[in-house]
């Protein structure tokens, strides 16, 4: 039977390795040129109850232990004026870790067979020829048919209309994204506020999230609750005035913390939040299955890359066990994914309400008192 998974992020990557384990020949379809056409974004938390597990599944945990960067678990809060709000230092227990997105997706290419991802194929549409079997259609103008397809391809999904009329909406937020370099050296007020780990400063309909990566850098989430129609007034090709007009937000705050994104070093990148609905859900159609976003588009609260990565070991273990019945193995997948997306779903929206609302509300969460650690 040829396998087919359409998207080399880490949701793809994972099942391609689950299956290559199990001697299942897969084919990886990749819009991208190369590996190193695109920055891979930065640092990933990657939870021990279930990003961990996919690694573990793939065989691949000790190779994933050696990408953490030591004591970025550590996490504080801070008032709008700077104040120290919650100061908790990285425990070492390893339950969240920090690791480089691009260095982990590195590790998973790395261990599948050359020539499994096919890079430069963009697909342009997936199409049905009954029967399960379905073909592709790529902007290359390469086509490939298969037998089992798996839209690995994130929020803007070409596979997705094969199941779902479903079409990401905009989620009322938008985070403007900034970095700045060498922090310590050059930064020394912002990378003090920061701290070792992640930084969060919410107030009522707007945050700042931040994180120390490797080097010193400083990557800042600017976190806006705005209609779509304040988005389309920015001209991204105008990246001071987008900076003026996003840290206008933040008059009156400390100013080690406006410099975050008065001082950026890039030009700020608008990032509009858009989700699939919570309960998104198809009916079993023959040869053809979602998995990570495609599937379950939500708000960034540190579980994206962690589910992507345990629907892509689960289904790969499903297949492998059930050999002879592929779609009892998409369907026990499928029941499974739906109910585990549904509940993060809904616990990704408290969170980014938390990062938006008075601080207390998201250092309750921090000590315990209800929900789980958002990530940066």
């Amino acid at each position: 039977m040829t396998t087919t998974i359409v998207g080399a992020g880490l949701g793809g990557l994972v099942l391609a390795r689950v299956l290559h384990l199990h001697q299942i020949p897969v084919t990886v379809y990749e819009g991208e040129e190369s590996p190193t056409a695109r920055t891979q974004g930065g640092m990933l938390d990657i939870h021990d109850t279930d990003g961990q597990l996919a690694l573990k599944d793939a065989g691949l945990f000790e190779e994933f232990q050696d990408l953490i960067l030591a004591g970025a678990e550590a996490t504080r809060v801070l008032g709008t004026d700077g104040s120290v709000l919650f100061d908790q230092p990285d425990d070492g227990l390893g339950r969240r870790p920090e690791v480089r997105r691009g260095a982990l997706r590195r590790t998973l290419l790395d261990s599948l067979p050359a020539g499994t991802v096919r890079w430069g194929h963009k697909l342009v549409e997936a199409r049905s020829l009954g029967g399960g079997r379905h073909e592709l259609t790529f902007a290359n103008g390469a086509t490939a048919t298969t037998e089992l397809l798996v839209g690995a391809d994130g929020a803007w999904s070409r596979v997705r209309p094969l199941l779902s009329a479903a079409k990401p909406a905009y989620a009322d937020a938008v985070f403007v994204e900034t970095y700045l370099f060498d922090g310590d050296t050059r930064h020394p007020a912002a990378a003090r506020a920061v701290g070792d780990g992640s930084l969060f400063v919410p107030a009522p309909g707007k945050g700042i999230a931040a994180h120390r990566e490797p080097g010193g850098t400083l990557h800042t989430y600017a976190q806006l609750r705005k209609p779509q129609e304040w988005i389309d007034s920015l001209d991204p090709a105008d990246p001071e005035a987008v900076r003026a007009r996003v840290a206008a937000e933040f008059d009156g705050w400390a100013p080690q913390l406006r410099a975050l994104i008065t001082d950026g070093e890039t030009a700020p990148v608008l990032r509009p939040l858009h989700t699939l609905p919570g309960d998104h859900r198809w009916e079993r159609t023959a040869g053809v299955t979602l998995i990570g976003d495609a599937a379950h588009l939500m708000v960034p609260a540190g579980e994206g890359a962690n589910l992507a990565m345990l629907d892509g070991a689960e289904l790969g273990k499903a297949l492998a066990a059930r050999p002879d019945d592929v779609e009892g193995a998409l369907a026990e997948f499928e029941r499974t994914m739906f109910h585990r997306s549904a509940t993060t779903a809904d616990e990704a929206d408290r969170v980014l309400e938390l990062c938006m609302s008075a601080p207390e509300n998201i250092i309750a969460m921090f000590t315990g008192a209800h929900g789980e650690t958002p990530a940066a």
